[in-house]
């Protein structure tokens, strides 16, 4: 679980050396513990591989938090009369029967299998990896907090959060076990600390969290399905996982869609058809423009990048539609040529960045570049949306989507 928000700085660019996390995030970079799992020759050596900086940059993963006591008000049965505690308790059937449980065994293809990948496309794997546990991890945290916080005030929504969690932390301990094949691992306690928490009042997260989980589910299964029908750029086992895994991530937005239809006052009225708006822009572009920074990736599992984020962003946005009183409309061209356009002023400002000008030079070049930037942002936004969502549509029924 992972939501990008602010889009207004360039994406920090993959770099040949140490590997980078990328997301929004304001403020000073953070160095991120990356341990080696190889064994060092010399005392120095092993202190060198203890600790690698990572930076933050614009699209590294958040860490949330939120206002607990209004979460506790918004779930509390003697307040909020527009709970349906029949439909929870049939969600929490369906994570108490944790289809997962024995899905994430690895095998010896693994370490096979990174051991062949070498060069550009091992770098890339590598950040793919961190990135990846980096969300997933973030999502453990708080669900863990609202499974915590809320026992007392609704215990039925509070184990579904912490069987959410359950959930996130098993995602996040499997990828980094992916990154023992590569001789790393993250140090997910030093992270936890380490991190600054991004505040999001309570009906942002549910907006970004369903959202986060949705497009990772049309993300996840749109890989599936694209090596099954191309094995030959299986590459690492890890993509064989996603069919089960991405049933996850759909459950969980199942279960934020129960959230948001629970309270009406987040999806009926213009507030939130411009909020709805916003998170779903937010969340594409972000997905877009970090995506374009890593074509080696989608291109070294045989996809094309741009083609690949347009048709997860449409699916998303088909499945959004269901519950968000408006969305974009992403099947417009002039969406894509807004999109495209964006990457085009995005590599503008790293190139400002790569350049030997002095800070006060390179600041002046990019007022412009970011001038550019949110103004097609904004004319994103502005293009007329889709009139859509129902809080009225059919009851949970536990279902597969594919």
């Amino acid at each position: 679980m992972a939501t990008e928000m602010a889009l207004l700085k360039p994406i920090s660019k993959f770099s040949s050396g140490t590997p980078v996390f990328s997301n929004s995030r304001y403020g000073k970079f953070t160095a991120v513990r990356m341990s080696s799992t190889s064994q060092p020759t010399t005392k120095t050596a092993g202190k060198k591989a203890a600790k690698t900086a990572i930076k933050e940059t614009l699209l590294t993963p958040r860490f949330y938090t939120t206002d607990f006591d209004e979460m506790e008000a918004l779930f509390n049965t003697e307040i909020n009369k527009n709970l349906n505690q029949s439909e929870f308790e049939a969600l929490l059937q369906e994570f108490k029967t944790d289809y997962n449980q024995t899905h994430f065994v690895r095998n010896k293809e693994f370490k096979e299998a990174a051991d062949k990948i070498d060069g550009p496309l091992r770098q890339i794997f590598v950040e793919f990896l961190e990135r990846s546990c980096t969300a997933e991890f973030s999502g453990f945290l708080l669900y863990k907090e609202l499974g915590r916080r809320l026992k007392k005030t609704n215990p039925v929504v509070a184990e579904i959060f912490s069987l959410m969690s359950r959930d996130e932390a098993r995602h996040a301990g499997f990828l980094n076990k992916g990154l023992s094949d590569f001789n790393l691992a993250l140090d997910l306690g030093f992270l936890t600390k380490a991190r600054k928490y991004t505040f999001f009042k309570p009906k942002f997260i549910f907006y970004a969290t369903y959202l986060s989980e949705k497009i990772g589910y049309w993300r996840y299964i749109t890989i599936y399905r694209h090596l099954k029908q191309n094995p030959e750029y299986q590459c690492y086992p890890i993509f064989k996982y996603f069919e089960n895994w991405c049933q996850d991530e759909n459950r969980h937005g199942d279960f934020f869609s129960a959230l948001l239809k629970a309270q009406p006052q987040f999806l009926n009225d213009w507030k939130a058809k411009l909020w709805s708006r916003f998170f779903c822009l937010s969340v594409y572009v972000t997905m877009y423009l970090n995506d374009c920074q890593r074509t080696a990736f989608y291109e070294g599992i045989g996809l094309d990048t741009k083609e690949f984020d347009m048709h997860v962003i449409i699916e998303t946005n088909r499945t959004t539609a269901r519950i968000f009183p408006a969305v974009l409309d992403v099947e417009n061209p002039e969406f894509k040529r807004r999109l495209d356009k964006m990457v085009e002023i995005n590599e503008q400002l790293l190139a400002v960045g790569e350049t030997e000008d002095i800070p006060l030079v390179k600041n002046l070049k990019r007022i412009p570049l970011i001038a550019a930037l949110a103004s097609e942002l904004l004319a994103t936004y502005l293009m007329p949306p889709v009139e859509s969502g129902s809080v009225d549509f059919a009851e949970f029924e536990p279902r597969l989507v594919y």
